[in-house]
């Protein structure tokens, strides 16, 4: 792993260096085209006229004009291209004395020889940088046919894609796919990623997308989301597309998918349909989260930038936050879901953006769970449970924005979407706890089931103004968050305890659960100009977050229920903060720079009312931030963020109400807590070099936390039950680093893309109330490999390491895992109507301080025939996991315990499925394009 560092620091250096060239000349000119016309958006490009290596590049202003900077003494050309138009390149002298050379007009003429399905081809840039945006050019990136978005993705450099679908970009989780500038299917990644076709996919830009009113102010409010547009083909945008597959298989597994798109100028209508039991989702946790009440949560819990919670499926309660975890999808998966998603541009001033959806998802998942756990007086004891665990879930989605523009200076935006979902979850589970000298502490047998309805409304409505003066402008934000949760369960627990006479406790119990959740907010922003760019905003946000909460647990006492008044709660509470706030922004043609600061006052008041205990606390917090953007050129940028914000405890971290459903694991909330400070600092730099195919991302993150949110734990010593509570500690650190290099090797079609990864995480937790300090460090990345031999041979290799050690205060014994991934993907196109696609995924789990190790060799074989006219279909026989490897493996080292798990999966099974491309059905007049068709590719 040293080497790794080394990389690390090499590579940033290597970035950094590149900005201390000394540069000397301006060389300008004008661009025109064939009727001398100024023409805007121009690619010109500066070249060494020794080996046409690119040393730098611009795009045309809107009157044709260019100007390249800090060009050091040398021999060059310059180059002008523009799709259609004939490239135009000239030598340029330069004097001996530095100073600005005019390289005169460039006259661009229209290419006259165009014939039928012509397809003039040259070289395609991989990547383009666009100040925040990085541009991928699809077709640079080979992929097999029918392949979908997310396949496509895998192979672009700083990308990646996790086994359950989730997309990073620059080390940042992708939270919004939208497609051309439109949102497709609400928030949802997964339903663009995995059910659009990757070869109907021009661009894909990725950048981090600000909120409605920061991009109206110019003025960023620090609300950002890492969201990747998908710029569709021309010829897709004119006309209709799609497939319809269906398979069948042995160990009765079978397969279904539709996808219909019909793309317009001022409309886009996609309807999807799935059915499967291969555990492909297509779409993610979204609605458990709506079902739980956690989006509301989530959104009512953030003030000024703060939010976090936990996500659990099962009854094991372990009272930590995994740091660290791999594995593939856990327990069988059996979907069917379905929607439309439909934009229009009903009038030249109003948008339309709409969706449904509906999905049921059915999870059986059989789960062996070994953990060690550390406590400070140096014993340590170990749990070990198997479980399984059968949940089902009925979800409705829909969403619905309006975008109105009242004249040139009025707008207004009305967002909204909804939710109802139904749930039923069974769990049984059998649980045993061994002291340091394997000696039977306790064990318990205990199920549970619990069903319940969820449904939440989500609005808000947007006003712009725009004043006469320039850089003038007013906007405010008004937005209502309604959810209510119903829900009731029962409890079959048996427990023993044997660390002196026997202790025999039964419980049974019915538990009736109603959460009602109210948020209501309202944000006013006002801009001024000062001239000279520059910029001040004053803006207030206030919010109310109002909860309800009944809670009922009822013991079966000889066949009657008696109400339990230790499980059971009534609580209220009312979170209101109110935020001033003022910023300074000044834009400048190579930087710009932000910085301000917002005063934050938080009330809390709220009642136990069986206990008969109020609530009444004042927060009061300073939030500075700043920002800073440089752009060296076209294709280097750097950007510094720093920023203050309040993470609050969730609703369900306050309530002070236990949580039994595991025996021999209980938690509670705590209604002491105090909201955390955070402290975020990120520096990013971007380079591309468009001439030679380099490019080099880094993303270095540092959050510094005050009253960080923990989780402080009890172990009984003598029955050893644990339970566990949310507090405050003093601080919690954590540092975080992603570089990516990507470059080609041209003779050998290759290209290679490099990725380290390291992460610092320190903090303090209570351990049987002793405060112990504990540090993390991750260290790893990804290395992946392309082959392209024209369209007849796509070979992918790829690996992925994650060592993780972890250092405790208090006399337990450190920890330090293992986990890699390697894997060989194969496509070969042979006769010209046949495909053979081998997939091999090698993943070892190792842990270096016990005796853990799995090895999991997964082998898929796939062989294509491609039929129809234009080989619209295609007859695939595969078998999935040859090697029947029917197990899933995680790994997890937390706070005071390392623990690792093994689930069910899918073994082997052999399929055989058809693909029908819709594309010329929908389309017989071929989109109504007849005649000339051109490809330029530069």
């Amino acid at each position: 792993m040293d080497r790794i560092n080394t990389l690390l620091v090499c590579l940033f250096l290597v970035g950094i260096s590149t900005t201390t060239w000394s540069q000397k000349y301006v060389v300008k000119g004008t661009v025109l085209d064939s009727a001398s016309r100024p023409l805007p958006s121009a690619t010109v490009m500066l070249l060494e006229r020794s080996d046409s290596s690119l040393v730098g590049f611009q795009v045309s202003g809107p009157q044709g004009l260019f100007e390249l900077k800090n060009v050091s003494k040398g021999n060059y050309f310059v180059k002008v291209t523009f799709t259609g138009l004939v490239p135009v390149s000239r030598i340029i002298t330069l004097p001996t004395e530095p100073g600005e050379i005019n390289a005169g007009e460039f006259k661009m003429l229209t290419m006259t020889t165009l014939l039928s399905d012509v397809v003039i081809q040259g070289e395609v840039s991989p990547v383009t940088v666009k100040r925040d945006t990085i541009e991928y050019n699809a077709a640079a990136f080979k992929t097999k046919a029918n392949a979908n978005v997310e396949d496509l993705l895998k192979k672009m450099p700083g990308i990646e894609v996790e086994t359950d679908g989730t997309v990073r970009a620059q080390g940042e989780q992708v939270r919004k796919v939208m497609v051309d500038g439109k949102e497709f299917f609400g928030r949802d990644p997964k339903l663009a990623t995995r059910n659009l076709p990757a070869d109907a996919v021009n661009k894909v830009q990725v950048f981090d997308q600000k909120s409605d009113q920061a991009i109206f102010s110019g003025i960023d409010d620090g609300q950002r989301d890492k969201t990747i547009n998908l710029e569709l083909k021309e010829e897709k945008r004119k006309g209709a597309f799609g497939t319809l597959m269906g398979g069948v298989g042995t160990e009765d597994r079978f397969q279904g998918r539709l996808s219909l798109n019909r793309f317009r100028k001022a409309e886009q209508l996609s309807v999807l349909g799935m059915a499967n039991n291969i555990n492909e989702q297509g779409f993610s946790f979204e609605d458990y989260f709506n079902f739980s009440g956690a989006a509301s949560q989530l959104a009512g819990g953030r003030a000024g930038g703060g939010g976090s919670m936990s996500l659990r499926f099962g009854g094991d309660s372990d009272g930590g936050i995994p740091l660290n975890t791999g594995g593939r999808q856990n327990g069988i998966v059996t979907n069917y879901a379905g929607g439309v998603n439909f934009n229009k541009d009903l009038t030249k001033k109003t948008t339309l953006t709409s969706s449904y959806f509906y999905n049921r998802l059915d999870q059986d998942v059989t789960k062996n769970l070994n953990r060690i756990n550390y406590l400070p007086n140096g014993n340590d004891y170990t749990f070990m449970q198997n479980s399984r665990q059968k949940s089902l879930t009925d979800s409705h989605r829909g969403n619905l924005i309006l975008e109105h523009k009242i004249d040139s200076a009025n707008s207004l935006k009305w967002n909204t979407s909804a939710t109802y979902s139904e749930t039923e979850n069974r769990f049984l589970s059998e649980s045993q706890s061994f002291d340091g000298n394997d000696q039977l502490q306790n064990e318990s047998v205990r199920s549970t089931f619990s069903e319940g309805t969820s449904q939440n409304l989500n609005t808000s409505l947007l006003y712009r103004h725009r004043f006469a003066k320039k850089g003038r402008t007013f906007s405010t934000n008004l937005g209502m968050i309604l959810s209510n949760t119903q829900t009731e369960g029962t409890l079959n627990s048996e427990n023993e305890f044997f660390t002196g006479p026997v202790q025999e406790e039964n419980l049974l119990q019915q538990n009736t659960r109603d959460s009602h959740n109210q948020t209501y907010s309202a944000t006013l922003s006002y801009t001024e100009p000062l001239g000279g760019r520059k910029y001040l905003e004053a803006n207030y946000a206030i919010r109310t977050n109002i909860n309800e909460v009944d809670q009922f647990v009822y013991d079966d006492v000889n066949g009657s229920q008696v109400l339990n008044n230790t499980l059971s709660n009534q609580y209220t509470s009312n979170y209101l903060y109110q935020r001033p706030g003022l910023n300074f922004r000044l834009n400048q043609q190579k930087y710009n720079l932000a910085i301000g600061a917002s005063y934050q006052l938080t009330t809390l008041k709220g009642e136990l009312r069986i206990q008969d205990i109020k609530i009444d606390r004042t927060f009061e917090n300073l939030l500075p931030s700043a920002r800073f953007n440089y752009d060296f050129s076209s294709a280097r940028h750097l950007r510094l963020d720093y920023e203050t914000s309040l993470l609050e405890p969730s609703i369900q971290q306050l309530q002070p109400i236990i949580n039994n459903t595991d025996p021999l694991n209980i938690s509670l909330g705590n209604p002491e807590l105090k909201p955390a400070y955070m402290h975020t600092a990120t520096l990013n730099y971007t380079a591309f070099d468009q001439a030679k195919f380099v490019n080099f991302f880094s993303l270095l993150t540092a959050v510094y936390m005050q009253n960080a949110l923990t989780t402080a734990q009890t172990v009984d010593p003598s029955t050893l039950v644990r339970t566990s509570q949310p507090v405050n500690t003093d601080y919690s650190f954590v540092l975080n680093a992603n570089v990516n290099f990507g470059f080609r090797w041209k003779k050998l079609n290759s290209r290679f893309n490099i990725g380290p990864t390291a992460r610092l995480d320190r903090s303090v937790n209570l351990l049987n109330n002793q405060e112990n300090e504990i540090n993390q460090q991750t260290l790893g990345g990804s290395l992946r490999y392309n082959y392209t031999y024209k369209e007849v041979i796509i070979l992918d290799l790829s690996t992925n390491l994650s060592q993780q050690q972890t250092k405790y205060d208090f006399a337990g014994q450190d920890q330090e895992f293992l986990n890699q991934s390697y894997r060989a993907e194969l496509n070969i196109n042979f006769l010209k109507k046949y495909s053979f696609s081998p997939d091999f995924e090698y993943l070892i789990y190792d842990s270096r301080t016990t005796d853990f190790n799995q090895t999991i060799p997964l082998l898929n074989l796939s062989v294509s025939r491609f039929l129809l006219k234009n080989n619209a279909g295609e007859l695939k026989v595969a078998v999935n996991n040859l090697l029947d490897r029917n197990i899933s493996v995680t790994q997890t080292a937390t706070t005071n315990f390392l623990q690792q798990e093994r689930m069910n999966n899918l073994g082997r099974y052999f399929m055989i499925s058809f693909t029908y491309a819709l594309n010329k059905q929908l389309n017989p007049m071929g989109g109504g394009r007849r005649g000339t068709r051109m490809i330029i590719r530069s």
